[in-house]
């Protein structure tokens, strides 16, 4: 039997949680977001172990403020991010990103030194303050250790930044942050050039997949959180395919109809066994800025 589908009934003084309740049966994505809310309280209350993956262009919203939080209250294990995401952080820590718009005239804005990221504005004194900062914190890192994992140098950078950054609190809690493509970003090339003038200075980025793979299957239970696609989701799931996550929940802006990994859906991912054919997982269509923050705030396991 088909359950039947329900409208959504909303007054002023509703909580966030009966919203998204209301969803699981009204359709569409609200749908989806409804039963991903269900497989994230069914995780944390098993205590699964929980990887979160995001692209860097996440970090630069205001879901930086969750992702700290997140981490603060120690409610993920693992970060899986790409190389940018440890740009905006480090910026944002001190310096504030702008408020802008999706159809601004981008030569008049390259003219100003303003670079556009969607609608979100980041003037180039925000990556000059980056230069100086990530050169201070790599050549204070180098001078007591030469190489490191990725994981290794973003907990030392974590130790050396504000407190206002997802960085310092993974680092604090000892929540690894994986970068696979810790080369892709303005960090990333600070890197390089440093290792130009200083060649026994080596990150290994090899030994840190060996890492991620062995925590996933010292696991009991597995939650994939996975939020956009690139490089970074597909490390968290391939990390996983050894034994499947237990739990999946995919936010995706791409399209699956293109074969890509970004617009790849749980299912697909049962295809390689990288989440289990028995997990409880969906996909959501939608922007992560607005379904992470519902999820978030509607899962009380987030906050007990």
């Amino acid at each position: 039997m088909f359950k039947e589908i329900k409208d959504l009934e909303i007054n002023n003084k509703m909580k966030v949680a009966e919203l998204v309740r209301q969803f699981k049966d009204s359709g569409y994505q609200a749908q989806n977001i409804g039963i991903a809310a269900e497989i994230l309280s069914e995780a944390k209350k098993n205590k699964a172990f929980t990887f979160l993956s995001f692209t860097s262009n996440m970090a630069a919203s205001g879901l930086r403020g969750i992702f700290i939080d997140l981490v603060k209250r120690k409610k993920i294990d693992v970060i899986v991010t790409t190389s940018g995401t440890i740009d905006e952080d480090i910026i944002r820590s001190t310096m504030p990103y702008l408020q802008g718009s999706f159809e601004s005239n981008d030569e008049e804005l390259g003219k100003k030194g303003v670079n556009r990221m969607g609608n979100i504005f980041v003037p180039n004194d925000r990556y000059e303050y980056l230069e100086k900062t990530a050169t201070k914190i790599i050549e204070d890192i180098y001078n007591s250790k030469k190489e490191l994992t990725t994981t290794e140098l973003l907990e030392e950078a974590g130790k050396r930044v504000s407190d206002n950054s997802v960085l310092h609190w993974a680092a604090k809690n000892k929540i690894p942050i994986f970068c696979p493509g810790i080369t892709d970003g303005a960090f990333g090339m600070q890197l390089a050039f440093f290792q130009q003038k200083h060649p026994d200075f080596k990150i290994d980025v090899v030994k840190d997949f060996s890492k991620i793979i062995e925590l996933g299957m010292a696991a009991e239970k597995t939650l994939g959180i996975v939020l956009g696609g690139g490089i970074a989701k597909h490390h968290t799931i391939i990390s996983n395919i050894l034994k499947g996550l237990d739990y999946a929940v995919y936010i995706n802006s791409s399209s699956p109809y293109h074969g890509s990994l970004s617009g790849a859906t749980t299912s697909e991912a049962k295809s390689w066994g990288k989440v289990k054919e028995n997990s409880k997982a969906v996909t959501i269509y939608g922007d992560a800025s607005i379904v992470f923050p519902l999820l978030t705030a509607s899962v009380e396991e987030f906050f007990s």
